[in-house]
């Protein structure tokens, strides 16, 4: 099978109670409970799957019921799914409550079961093939940092572009030392800010700071604020479409990161790319799921009509 990019990191379950009304701490809040298959790695590859590319992924899981259910999953959204499974320990999870509006209020990620996937398991004959096939990669910080910095020096070495999507801003952190290795890093304002060790004023001020850390390019999205993404020579600028009622913001970011690389792989400029990514983090952002069951090319091609052009910056 050829590939157009291989995918490793989190696949597991994603639980979500969206409360009803507004939210009172420390008492019981009426709501609604979802649980589905999540995880940063799994969610930008069911996007990519549905814009038509051939994705493997890759990634750590539990012998148990929840495992079998992110295999399911993956099949059914036309992933080459290989995993590595742990069977005598419990899938990973992602639990979160939401405010009525979609927002984060607070979330519990028992996620252990990631720090078993060491350095040394990149060099099983399954990996090196994979690493080879794939013409691109794209990992996420649910990683151990070795595990990301040994991915990133062989895609290097192989002269592979890798991406990374942070998570989180205390995942964040596993990816500095691989900054300078890595092609790309999909983040939000709190996680460039643990990259960069500083915060910048203006949107326009995150290149300078990043690119000052190490990174050659990457994206800082800012939820209803300007996204900007930049590379070595040019930074775009972007303010998102703005949405009437948002469903959930689970999972905005993995399919902002789909949507640039599938612009990517079609070897689109990165203001073009910027514009795809946001495109595709607004179609899920109206979808209750983590994401868009409904995603397709063509229901991206009418997104992006909604999406202004991305100033260049330089």
């Amino acid at each position: 099978m050829s590939l157009d990019i291989l995918v490793l990191g989190g696949a597991h379950i994603d639980r979500r109670g969206r409360l009803d009304g507004p939210t009172r701490m420390g008492a019981s809040n009426p709501g609604r409970w979802l649980e589905e298959p999540g995880g940063g790695a799994f969610n930008a590859a069911c996007n990519l799957a549905r814009l038509d590319h051939r994705v493997r992924l890759v990634a750590p899981r539990g012998g148990d019921a929840y495992g079998e259910r992110v295999a399911d999953a993956a099949e059914q959204a036309g992933i080459e799914d290989c995993p590595v499974v742990f069977l005598d320990r419990a899938t990973p999870s992602y639990t979160a409550i939401l405010e009525a509006d979609g927002n984060l209020i607070v979330a519990l990620a028992d996620m252990a079961l990631y720090d078993f996937f060491s350095a040394r398991r990149l060099r099983s004959r399954s990996m090196r093939d994979s690493l080879a096939l794939a013409p691109r990669l794209l990992c996420d910080a649910n990683l151990p940092g070795e595990t990301i910095l040994a991915l990133a020096t062989s895609a290097s070495r192989l002269g592979k572009p890798i991406a990374a999507i942070a998570i989180s801003p205390a995942k964040a952190t596993r990816l500095k030392s691989s900054l300078p290795l890595l092609d790309h890093v999909f983040m939000n304002v709190a996680e460039a800010e643990v990259l960069a060790g500083a915060r910048a004023d203006r949107p326009a001020d995150w290149p300078v700071l990043l690119r000052k850390a190490g990174l050659r390019a990457g994206t800082v999205t800012m939820g209803a604020g300007a996204t900007v993404a930049f590379d070595e020579t040019c930074i775009a600028l972007l303010a998102p479409p703005h949405l009437d009622e948002i469903s959930d913001v689970t999972g905005a970011g993995d399919a902002f990161a789909a949507g640039y690389l599938s612009a990517c792989i079609a070897g689109e400029p990165i203001h073009e790319a910027l514009r795809h990514g946001t495109a595709c983090a607004a179609i899920t952002l109206l979808s209750p799921h983590a994401t868009a069951q409904n995603l397709t090319p063509d229901l991206l091609k009418s997104g992006l009509a909604l999406v202004p052009a991305a100033a260049i910056l330089s």
